[in-house]
């Protein structure tokens, strides 16, 4: 398994290449922006988790870039280390004051941006901000985004979301493609909520092949029912050509279907929570149903 994914905002090719060469050599999987509009619109599609941001940029200036991914809510934890020739105090206050959590000034010694980011890294995973292997925050994030949601007035809806027959499918095809499987899963939410969502949708992985989302969509059914039918066109790919070609994988001698996402949904638009548990129950039991709320007529089923 990969160390993690790895943003790098830099315009100069050189450093740009050499920073994506060493760190793909260390493990990482690292992609390139070299313009903050780039990177703003890579981070949406697929969330990394680390950016390292020069703040000298041909479009916009590092400090915008942070300031508008800590002001949006799928971004705003991703740790972000500037890189800059800049090395005056004032400049070095001023990213962190925007949320940066590093700064490292050019020259740079490649090794001590190695441990840098190594850090930052592991201190998310153990600070459960973000699951290793999707990228996504994880269970400390998610329950402060469900706290904020029991003091929020505006509409929103809680998705639960479950890949079905995901267990059966690692214990065959193993450990790297269940994995490879729960990247595919955060990619697609990623893109799924850029074109159909809003900018302060959440996404987050509670675990295993569970995620969840909140979304403050003026249409969540239909958000839900492109993200059902894109995972059952895509995740087909996981598979060999016979288990696709037959429409499910042998286990122990048995038929297991291909993996499905199902999900459910509660939203305030419909009723009132007392407390993020009731929040979290009330979304799994739908998704158990078929996502069906207690209070939707049947013909809504997923």
């Amino acid at each position: 398994m990969g160390k993690g994914r790895i943003l790098v905002v830099e315009d100069d090719f050189d450093i740009s290449n050499m920073l994506r060469i060493y760190f793909s050599g260390q493990g990482y999987d690292v992609q390139v922006a070299p313009r903050g509009g780039d990177a703003l619109t890579l981070t949406r599609k697929q969330l990394p988790q680390l950016i390292v941001l020069d703040i000298m940029l041909p479009d916009m200036n590092g400090y915008d870039v942070c300031r508008e991914l800590r002001s949006t809510t799928r971004t705003s934890h991703i740790p972000i280390i500037f890189l800059t020739q800049k090395d005056e105090r004032s400049d070095k206050i001023a990213g962190l004051e925007l949320g940066a959590d590093d700064y490292i000034t050019k020259p740079f010694d490649i090794e001590e941006l190695k441990l840098r980011v190594k850090n930052q890294i592991e201190r998310a995973e153990r600070d459960n901000y973000t699951d290793p292997n999707s990228g996504l925050p994880s269970s400390t994030l998610i329950e402060e985004k469900l706290r904020d949601l029991m003091r929020e007035e505006k509409v929103w809806a809680y998705l639960d979301l479950k890949i079905v027959h995901y267990e059966e499918f690692k214990d065959v095809y193993g450990f790297v493609a269940g994995n490879e499987t729960l990247r595919f899963m955060a990619l697609i939410l990623g893109e799924v909520l850029d074109g159909m969502g809003t900018p302060n949708d959440f996404v987050g992985h509670a675990g295993s092949d569970n995620f969840v989302v909140v979304t403050y969509a003026d249409r969540p059914d239909a958000l839900i029912g492109h993200l059902v039918q894109r995972f059952a066109d895509e995740v087909q790919q996981h598979y060999s050509f016979i288990d696709r070609e037959r429409g499910y994988m042998m286990k122990d001698d048995e038929q297991v279907p291909l993996m499905t996402l199902a999900v459910g949904s509660v939203s305030n638009a419909t009723r009132q929570f007392a407390d993020i548990r009731e929040i979290t129950e009330l979304a799994a039991e739908s998704r158990r149903r078929g996502g069906v709320e207690e209070d939707t007529p049947i013909e809504t089923e997923w």
